[in-house]
């Protein structure tokens, strides 16, 4: 018996294919399961974070886990970071209610303004005697949400601060498959390159070296 034998592709199929490959939207960030552009992004597991000319990276640790990304430009900070969400629902209305309220209590003040990525949390905080302004972003994706907190000159400086939206346009989210409640952090952790610099560190007895990069991004880790 032979089988059906299977019917070569034409160029129409062919075309039809790489279609389907091409972005749905005009930016992201972006889910890891849907098309997306490809650029130079670090591989912190749970989210891969575009890098660019004068970026340095830095990581937020909590305990002994990784669960967010500070990306230092111009005097400006992003800090971004990925939570577990419903698969129906999004969570930003309510952080951002959250915000808010964490906002007042500290003595600070907040405003409800929309922005390129829909409506974020303009806030001023109280900090050493002073008031510092800073930008509360949120976007919801597919059973996960992001957060993004600019801060510095960014806040001031339409220039600085496009090129800071543009990283979180280019977020990639990788959510998993794994059930996690809702607002719980997606955990990240070191790329490949200084995993494996901080492992053969380690086994010679020295601190490791979070900076694995000769050129280009520095990644480093704050807690």
């Amino acid at each position: 018996m032979f089988g059906r034998r299977r019917r070569e592709q034409s160029p129409a199929d062919v075309a039809a294919e790489e279609v389907e490959q091409v972005p749905s939207r005009e930016s992201g960030p972006w889910d890891a399961d849907e098309p997306h552009p490809e650029r130079e992004r670090v591989d912190l597991g749970g989210m891969r974070l575009p890098v660019g000319p004068g970026f340095e990276i830095q990581l937020n640790v909590a305990g002994d886990q990784i669960v967010g990304a500070v990306v230092l430009f111009q005097e400006s900070a992003l800090q971004v970071h990925a939570f577990a969400a419903p698969k129906r629902s999004g969570i930003w209305d309510e952080v951002r209610a959250e915000l808010a309220e964490g906002m007042k209590s500290a003595g600070g003040t907040s405003e409800e303004r929309e922005g390129p990525f829909g409506v974020e949390l303009a806030a001023k905080i109280p900090a050493d005697g002073a008031e510092q302004s800073v930008r509360y972003i949120g976007v919801d994706g597919p059973r996960w949400f992001l957060r993004g907190v600019i801060s510095g000159r960014a806040t001031v400086d339409a220039e600085v601060a496009v090129t800071l939206e543009d990283v979180i346009r280019d977020i990639v989210v990788v959510r998993g498959d794994e059930p996690m409640p809702p607002k719980e952090a997606i955990e990240l952790r070191l790329p490949p390159e200084a995993r494996q610099a901080a492992e053969r560190q380690a086994a010679g007895g020295r601190a490791p070296n979070l900076n694995p990069f000769e050129r280009g991004p520095e990644i480093a880790e704050i807690r």
